[in-house]
């Protein structure tokens, strides 16, 4: 099955677990076999781990170290056939992830974060305000993690405004004339943990203003370390901001430059949910056995995305447990989870830690 098709099969949350489990084995068999054939490096990586082939479940594929694609050019695609170079954030004099798309690849990629956040959202596209500055994106030849996420949410979006100028302060007249344009209708708002927190709320709080955003959908992302350390709980950063604007309807998400598209996002009782189009699979450290409900280790990410790069199996950076399997009270099928950090000695890496390394 094309992904395209499985796109148009399967609705984002609909999958159980079982049923995934038959899907994806046979699917990423072959995609294993795709990357196999077309990328050499991958190819002397499978043959070093003495991989021998098509196995009946997809926890037993072999999996890439996250950190493998700072330290290595892996492509499945010819060098003409790339039509996008993405990069991951990092803090400076860091090595930064290169990930090559080809369109189908990137079409794909849109297409799959379209389906999983319209859940959402809606299916209109709303007046958006964008927590950052416009700056982000003026080197369009290289995207990075920060600006491909701009790009990739602002297709929910339209009458788009930037909420910060190119010095990260808020313009809190042209906010608030934007809200007043859009008075009663859903507004979308979205940016990077921190700098919601930094320059968003701060700036609200210390001057004593109050918007109305009631309306607002927030989503966000990019990484908590900083707030942690600031001692601000998910809880107290939702609470913090419907105080100065009354936003209830606030979710974070988890995604990462070498997987764009298929993100993880929370749904209303504060979990973190894979789609139907991904997967993880949470690993303990001493031998990267898979294990239980309920018991922490290292997140590995499985999706059926890539097909110009090998990123179909990844073991993450970042610590987790999952928390439940196809019973979570929102009623979304699959896989919900929770994030506890990064493991220790790992690089800062999210688009909200490396920004708020500068702080």
């Amino acid at each position: 099955m094309e992904y395209v098709d499985f796109l148009k099969e399967y609705e984002p949350f609909s999958l159980s677990q079982q049923d995934k489990r038959r899907v994806f084995s046979e699917a990423l068999n072959k995609l294993t076999l795709y990357h196999q054939n077309n990328c050499k490096s991958y190819r002397n990586i499978l043959k070093a781990l003495d991989y021998e082939g098509e196995t009946d479940d997809y926890v037993n594929l072999p999996f890439l170290p996250v950190r493998v694609f700072k330290e290595m050019d892996l492509r499945s695609c010819t060098e003409d056939e790339v039509f996008k170079t993405m990069t991951s954030s990092g803090t400076s004099g860091q090595a930064v992830s290169k990930i090559y798309l080809d369109k189908e690849t990137a079409a794909n990629q849109q297409k799959t974060l379209a389906r999983i956040v319209s859940e959402y959202t809606g299916g209109h596209r709303l007046p958006m305000l964008i927590i950052d500055c416009p700056s982000v994106l003026k080197k369009r030849e290289m995207f990075s993690a920060r600006g491909a996420g701009i790009l990739g949410f602002s297709i929910f979006g339209k009458k788009k405004i930037y909420a910060l100028n190119d010095d990260m302060e808020l313009e809190v007249d042209k906010v608030a004339e934007f809200l007043a344009e859009h008075q009663g209708e859903k507004i979308l708002l979205f940016g990077f943990t921190f700098m919601i927190w930094q320059h968003f709320y701060k700036t609200l709080k210390e001057q004593g203003v109050k918007l109305d955003l009631g309306n607002g959908v927030l989503i966000h992302g990019g990484g908590w370390k900083k707030l942690q350390q600031e001692a601000v709980s998910p809880l107290e950063f939702r609470k913090a901001l419907q105080e100065v604007c009354g936003i209830t309807e606030v979710h974070n998400y988890y995604g990462m430059v070498e997987q764009t598209g298929c993100i993880c996002m929370e749904c209303e009782e504060g979990h973190l949910h894979v789609s139907s189009y991904s997967d993880i699979i949470i690993r303990r450290g001493r031998d990267f056995s898979v294990a239980d409900i309920g018991e922490k280790g290292i997140i590995q990410v499985i999706s059926l995305l890539p097909k110009s790069y090998p990123g179909h199996s990844l073991l993450t950076e970042d610590e987790g447990v999952i928390l439940g399997v196809d019973d979570c009270p929102c009623g979304r099928k699959g896989k919900y989870f929770e994030i506890l950090g990064r493991l220790k000695n790992a690089e800062i890496r999210g688009c909200s830690d490396t920004y708020a390394d500068k702080f």
